[in-house]
């Protein structure tokens, strides 16, 4: 997939960054950032531009929700996927009314996973499957 920027993944936890990054590279994208936290995500996008986040909610200092909410006043149109482990109706609900373009769980089976970040990624992107 080509996308017209680099994505940025913030997860307050490196072997789930690691990981992301794994599954982001098998759909052929490289230019990837990395955030531990929501405030050093505002940083990085603001500095970057960033194409596409993949946002974590439960961080230190900063959380998912609370940068989701930045990242939008920064810029309307960023495409956010939420990738977490919480995944309660309110949580879901909110994220969504933020702007998020999807909300993906951290468990979610590997296969299943990459299906809906391509998925995600080829309805926001629509050029992004074109080689």
């Amino acid at each position: 997939m080509k996308l017209p920027g680099s994505v940025l993944i913030v997860d307050d936890e490196s072997h789930i960054r690691k990981y992301v990054s794994l599954i982001l590279r098998s759909l052929g994208i490289t230019a990837i950032l990395e955030a531990a936290d929501g405030a050093e995500a505002v940083t990085v996008f603001q500095r970057e531009h960033p194409a596409l986040v993949l946002l974590d909610v439960n961080m230190p200092q900063v959380d998912g929700l609370k940068a989701l909410e930045q990242l939008m006043a920064v810029d309307p149109d960023c495409v956010v996927i939420m990738l977490t482990s919480v995944a309660n109706r309110h949580t879901v609900e909110q994220a969504l009314e933020l702007g998020a373009a999807n909300y993906v769980r951290k468990d979610t089976p590997k296969a299943e996973m990459v299906d809906a970040l391509r998925e995600t990624i080829t309805d926001c992107f629509p050029d992004a499957s074109t080689p």
